[in-house]
C-alpha cells in the first residue's frame, strides 16, 4: 500500500430541499387548504477518526466530495428526506486545517468526530404560512444552500516512541525484531520510504507503539534527502530510540553522526516552534551492528560517548544481541513520559 500522509480535498454539504406548495384534493373535505410539507435538510460533512485506516491513500483519487441534498416536501404534509451525511474516515494524528479560515483541528482520538460543515436548512411548505387571515399561502421557501470548505488533510503518526538515525542504521531491521511490523530491509540508503508502525508487546497486558522514521540526514530540515516529508511523523512521539551505526561500513564518525541527527531535530524545531521541542525529548542511544568490531572498538566508541555524558546500549539487530534487555528500557522510559 502507497504511504499518503498529505492531501487537499474540497468539500461541499448538501443544500437542503425545498418546500412544496400543494393543497388538500379530497372530495368530501370542501376548502381543504394548504397540505405542502417542508423540505428535508442537506447532509452535514463529518470527520471520524478509523483506527483501521493508517494512510490518506483513499482520499488520494477524489478532489471534491458532497453530501446529499435534502429532498423537495410534499403534498399532505410531508416532510422531505434529510440528505445522508457525508462521513470521511481519516487515521488517528491527521489534521484537519480549513484553508480559507486557518482553523487547525487534531483528530488523535478513537471514534472521534468533528463536524465541519452543517447541511442546508430545507424550506417550509405552504401549510407553515397558513394564517387566519391567509387561508390559502401559495408560497412555499426554497431550501438553504450548502456550505462548502477547501480543507488540508495533514497525517503525522501517533506513536509512543520513535526510531531516529542516519539511513542504513538498522533501524527497519530492528522495528522487525521487536514488533511484527515488515519494513523493507537493504544495504543502501532509503531502503525505508514509508514510516512503518510497529506494536512492542511487553510482558502478557503492557506494550508501546513505535514508528520508524526514516530519511534523516543533514539538512533534512530543508528537504535534503527524504526532506521534511517525514519529519513531521516524529512531532508527536513521546521519545526517541537513537540508532547509531558503529560498523567499518559506516561513514564518517559515530559520535559525529549522532551530533548530526541532534542538530537535524534542533533545527526542526527553530523552524516550527514546537512547543514540546524535539531535541528535548528523551532518547535512549544505542550503538547497532557491534557483531562487525571487536571488543575493543566497541569500548572506545563508547567512551567516547560517555565523555560527553551520553548514555549508551549496545545491540545486534542482526543476531539480536541486547534487544530483550532495549526493549525494556525503551518501555520505562515510555512509562516515564506518560
Amino acid at each position: 500500500m502507497k504511504f499518503i500522509d498529505e492531501i487537499k480535498i474540497t468539500v461541499q454539504s448538501g443544500k437542503g430541499g425545498p418546500g412544496c406548495v400543494s393543497y388538500r384534493r379530497e372530495k368530501w373535505v370542501p376548502r381543504g387548504g394548504p397540505d405542502g410539507g417542508d423540505g428535508g435538510r442537506g447532509g452535514n460533512v463529518i470527520f471520524r477518526v478509523d483506527m483501521h485506516v493508517n494512510t490518506l491513500l483513499k482520499l488520494r483519487f477524489r478532489s471534491k466530495y458532497k453530501a446529499q441534498d435534502g429532498q423537495p416536501g410534499m403534498a399532505e404534509q410531508r416532510t422531505g428526506a434529510d440528505g445522508e451525511d457525508l462521513i470521511i474516515d481519516v487515521p488517528a494524528g491527521t489534521v484537519l486545517t480549513n484553508i480559507a479560515t486557518n482553523e487547525r483541528i487534531d483528530l488523535n482520538e478513537e471514534n472521534q468526530e468533528m463536524l465541519l460543515l452543517e447541511g442546508g436548512r430545507g424550506g417550509k411548505g405552504n401549510l407553515f404560512f397558513k394564517t387566519s387571515v391567509n387561508q390559502a399561502p401559495d408560497r412555499a421557501q426554497p431550501g438553504e444552500p450548502g456550505q462548502a470548505a477547501d480543507v488540508h488533510l495533514e497525517l503525522k503518526l501517533m506513536a509512543d516512541v520513535g526510531i531516529i538515525g542516519f539511513p542504513n542504521a538498522g533501524k527497519s531491521t530492528f522495528i522487525s525484531k521487536i514488533s511484527k511490523a515488515k519494513p523493507k530491509i537493504a544495504d543502501y540508503p532509503f531502503t525505508t520510504l514509508t514510516p512503518n508502525l510497529g506494536v512492542v508487546q511487553v510482558g502478557d497486558e503492557s506494550d508501546f507503539v513505535i514508528a520508524d522514521i526514516p530519511g534523516l540526514i543533514p539538512g533534512a530540515h530543508k528537504g535534503a534527502g527524504l526532506g521534511i516529508q517525514f519529519l513531521r511523523h516524529i512531532e508527536r512521539t513521546k521519545c526517541f530510540v537513537h540508532i547509531v551505526d558503529v560498523s567499518p561500513m559506516t561513514e564518517g564518525d559515530p559520535f559525529e553522526n549522532y551530533l548530526a541527527i541532534n542538530a537535524e531535530l534542533s533545527a526542526y524545531d527553530r523552524e516550527h516552534n514546537l512547543e514540546d521541542p524535539l531535541a528535548r525529548r528523551r532518547q535512549i542511544v544505542v550503538l547497532n551492528k557491534i557483531d562487525l568490531i571487536d571488543k575493543e572498538e566497541v569500548e572506545r566508541i563508547e567512551r567516547k560517548f560517555l565523555a560527553h555524558k551520553v548514555a549508551v546500549e549496545v545491540m545486534s539487530g542482526l543476531s539480536g544481541y541486547g534487544i530483550k534487555d532495549l526493549i525494556y528500557k525503551i518501555y520505562s522510559m515510555v512509562k516515564k513520559n506518560e
